[in-house]
């Protein structure tokens, strides 16, 4: 398992902090010495797990506050938040999704919800506290992906997925935008000489709630058991090894700008974190800049003034 270096007087912002890798990456990174912001849309769950946390790390520093990804209002009201306390952050880890909800299903502005929570959100909270990482110490972003993303592609003449829905592949075009999201910030990075790594990474097949919430949601009778997990014996591994890739992502010093990190072993599923060559669904010409213009366009969030001067 991944050991993470130490943290102290870093601030850590984690996405989704209350389950699964972010509970996982909030508590391995406070026990570091981190201050971690929890980040997550149900303020009592997020009390929760900081007790939890706390009852093994008693000197943890943790903080939870609550940010709707589905709902931009509520991202800017977050990151308002924050910037009037005006604390640089070191780390923001965009962590928080949503898994194949049977049924379309929308975001308080109208998007489909897995296009708008994955990626949408994340990506107008990471522009609009660009500020105060750039004001950190070694500041870095990591992005969680998934090996979803390999097989997804961005549907741009119906990224909302209006007609023919499908809910595996309306979540793999949103875990493809997510890694999109994180070379596109890596480009900007090195044209604008930010001091500043963005970096993406995947947790192979990892078991958490992830892969039985969405899946339930609309449903009157929860679906019992995990996608995948029946009599394929397919590879999976716990939260504590499923969070590694993500943690090294964030935390590690040698890690590259742009870097893609996940499993090593069977099939990228589980094992050792590696470094990941990019899918061939990423590497399409000008794709990735042209997914963020069109993301500015929807989420009225572009760079901002502070974070356009090189």
């Amino acid at each position: 398992m991944y050991t993470v270096p130490d943290q102290t007087g870093r601030r850590i912002l984690i996405t989704g902090a209350n389950s699964g890798t972010g509970r996982e990456a909030a508590r391995r990174l406070s026990a570091a010495g981190a201050h971690v912001t929890m980040a997550v849309r149900t303020p009592a769950k997020g009390d929760a797990a900081r007790g939890d946390i706390l009852a093994e790390f008693p000197m943890a520093q943790l903080e939870v506050r609550q940010v709707d990804l589905a709902d931009l209002d509520s991202v800017r009201a977050f990151a308002a938040g924050l910037l009037f306390e005006d604390e640089p952050i070191d780390v923001l880890i965009n962590n928080a999704g949503v898994m194949a909800p049977p049924e379309r299903m929308t975001t308080a502005d109208g998007f489909e919800l897995q296009f708008g929570s994955n990626f949408l959100g994340p990506f107008a909270l990471t522009n609009l506290l660009l500020p105060l990482l750039l004001r950190g110490d070694r500041p870095r972003v990591t992005t969680m992906s998934s090996f979803a993303a390999h097989v997804g592609r961005i549907r741009f003449k119906d990224l909302q997925w209006t007609s023919s829905y499908n809910a595996w592949a309306a979540y793999s075009q949103s875990k493809l935008a997510d890694m999109l999201l994180g070379m596109r910030l890596s480009e900007l990075a090195v044209q604008r000489r930010w001091n500043l790594v963005s970096t993406i990474a995947h947790p192979g097949f990892t078991r958490t709630n992830l892969q039985t919430t969405g899946p339930n949601l609309g449903r009157d009778k929860p679906r019992r058991g995990r996608p995948g997990s029946d009599s394929f014996l397919i590879p999976s591994q716990d939260v504590e090894h499923g969070t590694d890739p993500l943690l090294f992502a964030a935390s590690s010093p040698v890690v590259s700008q742009g870097g893609y990190y996940g499993p090593g072993e069977k099939f990228g599923l589980v094992g050792r974190t590696t470094r990941v060559t990019l899918p061939r669904s990423s590497r399409g010409v000008d794709l990735a800049s042209s997914l963020w213009s069109v993301a500015e366009d929807l989420t009225g969030v572009t760079l901002p003034t502070d974070a356009l001067i090189s």
